[in-house]
C-alpha cells in the first residue's frame, strides 16, 4: 500500500505516533503516473512535495535551443519538487492558484510511477501542529541541499569519469534502468562519449 511505503519511509527518521500517521495520511493524495507524463513543467506553479513509491522520474531544464539538462533523478523512496517555485508562496497565498515564481523546470517519468503529494499548505499544517515533520522534513531537504551541493563541486573539479562514478554511487538502482542518453544529459556529456567512459572503466578492471 502507498501510504504505508510512506510511512514506513518517514519512521526512518523519526517514529510516528498513531495521531501523527492520521495527520499525515489526511493530507496527502496517491497518484499513479504514466510513462512520460508531467507532474510539473516549466511556467507550473509548484504546488507539492512528490514522494516517489514506485518508477522513476527525472528533473530538468530546456535552454534556449531546446536542449535539456538532466539535474536530479529521483525513484522508490526520494523526493523530488521545485524548491525555489515551492517555497515563493507565502502563507497568506497558499489558498490562490497563481501565487508565487512559476517553475522554471520539468519533472517527467521515465516509467510508470505511483507517487504521493502533499502541498505545502498542508505540510506546514503538519509543522505547526505535528513538530515532528519539521524535524523530518528540515533533514530531507538539508540532504538534497547536500546532494546538489557535491555536484557542483564535482561539475567544477572532477573529469567526466569521476563525475560517472559519482553517479552510479549515488544512484546504484538507476544505471540499468536509465537511457544512456538520460544519464549523458545529467553528467554533461554526449553518449558516445559516456560509451567511451564506460569501456575505460571495463577495461581497467579486467
Amino acid at each position: 500500500m502507498a501510504i504505508q511505503k510512506l510511512i514506513t519511509h518517514l519512521n526512518s527518521y523519526l517514529p510516528l505516533n498513531s495521531a501523527e500517521v492520521e495527520a499525515v495520511t489526511e493530507r496527502v493524495t496517491v497518484r499513479k503516473i504514466k510513462r512520460r507524463q508531467f507532474i510539473l513543467q516549466q511556467g507550473d506553479w509548484c504546488r507539492h512535495y512528490n514522494f516517489i513509491v514506485s518508477g522513476c522520474f527525472k528533473m530538468y531544464s530546456v535552454d534556449t535551443m531546446g536542449k535539456e539538462h538532466n539535474i536530479q533523478f529521483g525513484a522508490e523512496n526520494n523526493w523530488l519538487t521545485d524548491l525555489a517555485s515551492l517555497h515563493s508562496i507565502k502563507p497568506a497565498d497558499f489558498n490562490k492558484p497563481y501565487a508565487g515564481k512559476p517553475s522554471k523546470l520539468y519533472i517527467e517519468a521515465i516509467e510508470e510511477s505511483e507517487i504521493i503529494q502533499i502541498e505545502l499548505k498542508d505540510l506546514v499544517f503538519l509543522y505547526e501542529n505535528h513538530p515532528k515533520f519539521n524535524i523530518i522534513f528540515r533533514v530531507i531537504v538539508e540532504n538534497n541541499f547536500v546532494e546538489l551541493q557535491n555536484r557542483v563541486l564535482q561539475n567544477i573539479s572532477s573529469t567526466s569519469e569521476e563525475r560517472y562514478l559519482a553517479f552510479l554511487e549515488h544512484y546504484p538502482n538507476l544505471s540499468n534502468r536509465l537511457p544512456n542518453t538520460q544519464i549523458a544529459s545529467y553528467l554533461g556529456i554526449t553518449p558516445e562519449f559516456l560509451s567511451t567512459i564506460r569501456k575505460n572503466i571495463s577495461t581497467k578492471q579486467s
